[in-house]
């Protein structure tokens, strides 16, 4: 078995405790939230009829239109409205239907205990404000109409309107003058082509009707409003409601009610367990808050999908609970929601945070992980023992490698042979081949110079003999040949120092080859029929498509290539032996073989044949210095592909074949 496969299999071991753990949290999570979604069903109905008792005699709201007023935290003589100026399109604003090119009208509004506040914006329209000095000229008014609840009218008069100028604020009914109004407050703020108006005002009842609008003073014509028929519903929240829904909620629980187009008329919640500061926790309730935070994000990966609660400001679609009862609002928290009907068509949405139920689960997980302490510290001591065992492997082949190298870098003996059969075992076989391939290329690199002394004694003795000659010949016919002869001898040292360097040349003119668009077939067929005329002591043939190779490359170093493992293959096949090259077209890429017919390659492992000085020729190696065949390997690798030799019988004769796989490149 493969050290992966052991080290996988071991880890597998530690992941059934984790498995074991998060199948208890994800049952006990199901069967808690079951439970819970059926006391949440109970105790709406118990705050359903608190809600009906408080809510009985007050009108709902339908489809009519609506001023909403939301809560304002911190009641006080003065209200701020918080940063509308600079965070604007975050405001909660309402507005009145309007068509292109008239002011437009939009507002908020907020409620405490005592006061209505209200903030008109009136976009794309100038003020005309109120003349002192001249108060026959017509101006900009602004109305206010309230109209209080039918149970409370003493008697069937119209609204109270009160009409708001720069530096008054005055009040009539249809059964009053108009009179000054000392507890309605006004701040006016005027821009260039845009105002706004602040107002604030003694709290209206519940159940109250409120509109405004902007009037010409002359003609009492509206530019703007909510309009008076009828008057908009004022809606902002019940505190005595509110008050009563909190006193009967439990930890991490919330409810709203809501009207039947979806206004919430209150809402009330109850924090869950306050988390403890993050300073103050001890190492072990770190942890048990790590690992909960991770619990609920898992317990979130596997439970159903919640539903999305929609609504717009202030509203609240609560008739869209599954029955799963899992919803997820706007800030992507997730609670255990029940809806329950109210009188009149209004709507109690009871919710639990599902945080909070986590943190009951999660707490059950303490148990699990201390009962699995033991068995994980098991598992550990035998993975540490594993792990230490592996780390004793490959010491020792450490060991090895180093004693077969000395610090000089001679190779003192070979790497024994692996007794495993895993990666470690393989990586020591493969050290103990580099070991061996290292050790022959050795020797001949300790051979070389005497090879090379050997290729250059002979030219360098002939030059030298007949330049003495040359100067005791008497005729002219004696001179001359002694001058061939050392021409003959000089030019055979120039093909050995020229062999030393063509590779390297070879490499340094990659730089500056150009690829061209060039016919592999005609390139092969011609270079082998040249090679038949040259050389009429073998049976050279070509074997392949005449044309229709096309290939991307260097044509002149293709035939160099191809002179290289011909004249290989002539060293080592007998007089009138055969010498083949067949080219073939696969899929994706072309196939060249060299065949010769003669001896063959040694089984044995050895050097890299197609390494730099390195050669084969036993006694043949008159003149070679074991270029040629690195000159083809990186020909091959010129061109994206790659060479390899090995024995090949090949139409009942054997041989070696040299194949070289060039990649196709079409032009």
């Amino acid at each position: 078995m493969s050290l992966k496969r052991q080290l996988f299999l071991a880890s597998l071991l530690m992941l059934l405790i984790p498995w074991a753990g998060l199948s208890f949290v994800l049952e006990l999570d199901t069967a808690l939230r079951q439970q819970t979604l059926q006391q949440l069903k109970t105790q709406s109905t118990r705050l359903t009829e608190l809600a009906d008792d408080l809510l009985l005699g007050q009108p709902a709201i339908g489809a009519d239109p609506v001023v909403y007023a939301r809560p304002v935290q911190t009641p006080g003589d003065t209200f701020v409205w918080p940063s509308y100026e600079d965070q604007d399109h975050r405001q909660p604003w309402q507005s009145a239907a309007t068509r292109p090119g008239e002011p437009q009208l939009r507002w908020q509004a907020a409620a405490d205990d005592r006061y209505l506040y209200l903030l008109a914006d009136i976009q794309h329209h100038p003020l005309t404000p109120f003349n002192p000095a001249r108060p026959e000229q017509p101006y900009d008014r602004f109305e206010l109409w309230l109209q209080a609840p039918a149970s409370e009218l003493e008697q069937p008069a119209g609204p109270r309107i009160w009409q708001i100028k720069p530096d008054e604020v005055r009040a009539t009914t249809a059964s009053e003058p108009e009179q000054w109004d000392y507890r309605v407050h006004a701040n006016w703020r005027i821009r260039t082509n845009s105002w706004q108006l602040e107002v604030r005002m003694p709290l209206p009842a519940q159940g109250s009707r409120l509109g405004f609008r902007v009037a010409r003073s002359d003609t009492g014509a509206t530019l703007a409003g909510t309009g008076t028929e009828p008057l908009p519903a004022l809606i902002y929240p019940h505190r005595v409601l509110e008050r009563a829904l909190g006193r009967q909620l439990g930890p991490g629980q919330q409810v709203t009610i809501t009207e039947p187009a979806g206004w919430i008329t209150a809402s009330a919640s109850r924090e869950g367990r306050d988390n403890a500061n993050f300073e103050n926790l001890s190492p072990g309730q770190i942890l048990d808050t790590v690992i909960l935070n991770g619990l609920r994000a898992l317990v979130r990966w596997y439970q159903p999908e919640p539903l999305m609660l929609t609504g717009a400001d202030f509203q609240l679609n609560s008739r869209q609970v599954p029955d799963n009862g899992l919803v997820k609002h706007p800030d992507d928290s997730l609670w255990l929601a029940t809806a329950h009907p109210l009188f009149d068509g209004r709507s109690l949405l009871l919710e639990q945070s599902l945080d909070q139920l986590l943190s009951v689960s999660g707490s059950a997980l303490g148990s699990v992980l201390a009962r699995s302490l033991l068995i994980i510290l098991a598992l550990m001591l035998v993975l540490l023992g594993y792990a230490s065992w592996l780390s004793w492997r490959i010491t020792r082949l450490q060991r090895l490698v180093s004693a077969s190298v000395d610090d000089d870098g001679r190779i003192l003996g070979p790497v024994p042979v692996p007794r495993s059969g895993d990666e470690l075992g393989q990586l020591q076989q493969h050290f103990g081949q580099m070991v061996d391939r290292l050790q022959s290329y050795n020797r001949y690199l300790e051979s070389f110079s005497r090879r090379l002394s050997h290729e250059l004694k002979t030219p360098v003795a002939v030059v030298r003999s007949s330049l003495e000659n040359l100067a005791h010949s008497q005729s002219e016919i004696e001179r001359r040949e002694y001058l061939e002869r050392a021409s003959a001898a000089t030019e055979r040292l120039r093909r050995i120092l020229t062999s030393m360097s063509e590779a390297a040349r070879l490499e340094q003119s990659f730089d500056q080859a150009d690829k061209e668009p060039f016919d592999l077939a005609e390139v092969a067929s011609q270079a082998c029929a040249a090679y038949q005329q040259l050389d009429d002591r073998h049976r050279i043939h070509y074997q392949g498509p005449p044309n229709g190779c096309p290939l991307l490359g260097n044509p002149e170093m293709l035939v160099q290539m191809l002179d290289k493992l011909v004249d290989n293959a002539r060293d080592f096949t007998p007089e009138q032996g055969n010498i083949e090259a067949r080219l073939q077209h696969r899929t994706d890429h072309y196939q060249l073989d060299i065949f010769n017919e003669g001896s063959q390659l040694p089984e044995t492992a050895g050097v890299d044949i197609f390494g730099a000085f390195v050669t084969r020729r036993e006694g043949k190696a008159e003149g070679h210095l074991g270029q040629g065949l690195l000159i083809v390997r990186l020909i091959a690798d010129y061109h994206g592909g790659k060479v390899e030799a090995f024995n090949q019988h090949h139409n009942g004769i054997d041989g070696v074949c040299f194949r070289v796989i060039i990649p196709v490149q079409p032009a």
